[in-house]
């Protein structure tokens, strides 16, 4: 029979923080890119951001009948909350940049495209959007 125990909380392998060089372009003394800290976003930051930037949209010919979509401001909430440093919320690192929210500085420290989209790839990534279930199950079964 199944043992119902090894399904307690105290038995979940948890995922820990984990380093990234972001940009080339903010460097260390050594000349080496600064390494980000991140942590995997968990279910319920998925769930509570997806509700905070989820829109009703009118259906085109359709009165009165409407669809939800994500607004364009879901991505960068998204990896803004993954991020653990730096602080993206730190009002003078805002003010260097000349932005008031971790999303427009995200936006200006990452400003070459290529590098933001592999940024927000990775934080999706690590956690577990990149992963298909099928693949998860062949994982576990091996």
């Amino acid at each position: 029979m199944s043992d119902l125990s090894l399904f307690l909380r105290k038995n979940k392998i948890g995922k820990g923080h984990v380093f990234y060089p972001a940009t080339k372009s903010l460097c260390g003394e050594d000349g080496k890119p600064l390494l980000w800290e991140l942590r995997p976003l968990t279910t319920g930051d998925a769930e509570r951001l997806r509700s905070e930037h989820t829109v009703a949209q009118p259906i085109p010919g359709r009165r009165g009948a409407y669809t939800q979509k994500m607004d364009d401001h879901y991505i960068p909430a998204l990896v803004c909350a993954a991020v653990v440093f730096p602080d993206l919320n730190d009002a003078a690192l805002q003010d260097s940049y000349g932005v008031v929210t971790a999303e427009e500085l995200l936006v200006q420290m990452l400003d070459e495209p290529g590098e933001y989209y592999a940024f927000v790839d990775y934080v999706q990534k690590i956690s577990g959007f990149n992963v298909p279930l099928d693949d998860e199950v062949e994982d576990a079964k091996n």
